[in-house]
This record gives structure tokens, C-alpha cells and sequence, in this order.
């Protein structure tokens, strides 16, 4: 049996975010020992996972 190390695919992507929620980001993620990327990256899949059923996303981008 062998073991098998996989790190999930990732994409670079830049984003602009206001300087506060930054800094806040910054210091829940040092708090938590975690690094900012995967932080942010939870707090987006909890936000998606989280839409009010009357927000779909749609295919184009935009809300319904």
C-alpha cells in the first residue's frame, strides 16, 4: 500500500479588499495560526454554502 500525497488544484487570483477588513482578516488568521489564503478561501465556501435560497447564483455571473 502506498501513500499518496495530493494538494488540491488552486488558481492565482488578485483581489482588491478594503484596508479594514483586511487588517481584520489579518489578525483572525494569525489568532487562529492559519495562513490569510486559507482563511479567506473558507470564508468564501461558508458564504457560498450560506446564500439565501432566494440568491441563486447565475451562470452569468449575476444574482437572481
Amino acid at each position: 500500500m502506498y501513500f499518496d500525497i495530493r494538494k488540491p488544484e488552486t488558481t492565482n487570483k488578485t483581489f482588491r479588499l478594503p484596508s479594514e477588513l483586511l487588517h481584520k482578516l489579518e489578525k483572525v488568521a494569525q489568532q487562529k495560526g492559519v495562513s490569510l489564503n486559507y482563511l479567506v478561501g473558507q470564508c468564501c465556501e461558508y458564504a457560498l454554502a450560506n446564500l439565501r435560497e432566494t440568491q441563486e447564483v447565475s451562470t452569468d455571473g449575476g444574482t437572481t
